[in-house]
């Protein structure tokens, strides 16, 4: 041991004696090498390039959240525009013309009156119904949606709003998982794996439901434009319709925070995590296949599934609106009974029976709201008892709404602030289940939108009122 050590001040003796500043010098210029190769500057020397431009606006702190209030509102306003031609061209084709042919078929076969309505006006009509209100909003909003997402926009809208969900008390990767439920609740749920804190995952399952999913755009849309777009000039009726549903989304973003802060300092109390959120580069929109992409994975997909339930929903509907109890149906009795409640949030017994009939869909909530109105509200309308009329287009369903269901604008409101915020769907609630394995937290996640939606509801209701407005 002794030899080595008089060995190394042997040649430490030879060693020049600068030696230790050329070692110092020599790992920094190593670690500005690596540095050069490996690290992108965002200085004022860096090259502006496109994608910079972009991120110095869509990421800012104040900038960043008007472009989004202005791409989501563009979205909006265009596919309220464009949707209002092919749906009334589906309505003539399926609904007036299609019912009339396919009735008239049955009656000259000789069907029994029972098996002509249960099949033709309460499946078929139902099934048109869902076809001509869902189809054109949906075949235009996707794809906008999905070419946003496959620019790249998406994950900016996320790290804009990580710093409020951080200060929320949650974790950071919700605003992902938020992102995943504007398309589907069941697919945003799921996607909450990618959060490793169970107690930040459980916050944002709970919530994602106030993410707008798929089968609740048509409603939102539809109410906008029949009641929140009238009250203005025509000429400004589709920017303020496309207005109201980007400020129930800015709700659900709010309500959103709100719930998560609330989850986080109650009984899913504890620290947030850290992490690292990574912007992937902006991409050319590759039209062609966003089109495929969202036509054949989102649209198709989910008017399938809205198909799939309309066809019994229908058939309930007729069911409950020819089967009379005593000198009135089954249907009159249900709507008599939650009219009370309806009242007081501000909706009505029909709209409360059409979300208990479309549990296991959203997406079929308004042909039910208005095949229910139509079918209870025929002598009133001059039609035969139990025969769910026929539309031509939104003006004529907003005159039966009123005309037939004692519809206002109040009503209107609070059927787009209850879509927000109502129990999620069968699908995302059994989706809950499977990742929770938690009757407790099943429970608050279907129970705790439903009783807020009753609650704002009621509150909004009873604004309205005391202020003269309704």
């Amino acid at each position: 041991m002794t030899d080595l050590l008089d060995e190394a001040a042997r040649l430490r003796r030879n060693l020049s004696d600068d030696v230790g500043d050329k070692i110092v010098e020599s790992l920094y210029t190593d670690a500005a090498r690596i540095a050069d190769t490996s690290v992108d500057r965002d200085d004022a020397r860096a090259k502006l390039t496109l994608d910079r431009a972009l991120d110095r606006v869509l990421t800012h702190r104040v900038w960043g959240f008007l472009a989004m209030g202005v791409l989501f509102f563009g979205v909006f306003w265009f596919t309220i525009a464009g949707a209002a031609v092919p749906s009334d061209l589906l309505y003539v084709l399926l609904v007036e013309n299609g019912h009339a042919w396919l009735r008239g078929l049955f009656e000259a076969v000789g069907s029994p009156w029972w098996v002509t309505g249960l099949l033709v006006d309460g499946v078929y009509l139902a099934t048109a119904w869902v076809i001509a209100v869902m189809l054109p909003p949906m075949a235009i909003f996707f794809p906008l949606f999905t070419l946003l997402e496959d620019f790249g926009y998406l994950p900016r809208v996320a790290f804009n709003l990580d710093r409020l969900f951080a200060r929320s008390g949650a974790h950071g990767k919700q605003a992902l998982t938020m992102m995943m439920g504007y398309g589907c609740n069941a697919a945003g749920v799921t996607a909450t794996r990618i959060i490793d804190s169970r107690r930040e995952r459980l916050i944002a399952i709970i919530t994602n439901n106030f993410s707008i999913c798929n089968g609740r755009w048509p409603t939102l849309i539809l109410m906008g434009t029949i009641f929140v777009g009238a009250v203005v000039p025509p000429a400004l009726a589709g920017f303020v319709a496309a207005g109201s549903v980007v400020a129930v989304v800015i709700v659900g973003i709010g309500v959103t925070l709100a719930v998560s802060w609330l989850l986080s300092r109650t009984v899913l109390r504890g620290e947030s995590s850290v992490y690292s959120l990574e912007l992937p580069p902006y991409r050319p929109p590759q039209v062609w296949r966003t089109l495929y992409t969202s036509i054949i994975d989102r649209t198709l997909k989910v008017l399938r599934r809205a198909v799939l339930m309309a066809a019994p929903a229908g058939a309930v509907i007729w069911l409950i609106g020819n089967v009379h109890l005593g000198d009135a149906s089954v249907a009159a009795h249900l709507v008599t009974a939650l009219n009370p409640l309806g009242w007081v949030i501000g909706l009505n017994g029909v709209i409360l029976l059409a979300y208990l009939v479309a549990v296991p869909a959203n997406e079929i909530i308004i042909p039910t709201i208005v095949m229910l109105t139509l079918t209870l509200g025929a002598n009133t309308l001059g039609a035969a008892p139990g025969v769910m009329l026929e539309l031509g287009d939104d003006a004529q369903i907003g005159s039966v709404l009123v005309t037939a269901g004692g519809w206002t604008l109040l009503t209107a409101v609070n059927l787009m602030l209850f879509t927000l915020l109502h129990n999620p769907c069968s699908t995302t609630v059994m989706t809950i289940w499977h990742e929770t394995r938690s009757v407790r937290w099943t429970t608050l996640a279907t129970l705790l939108p439903l009783g807020l939606g009753f609650a704002v509801c009621a509150l909004t209701a009873g604004v309205a009122r005391l202020a003269g407005w309704a």
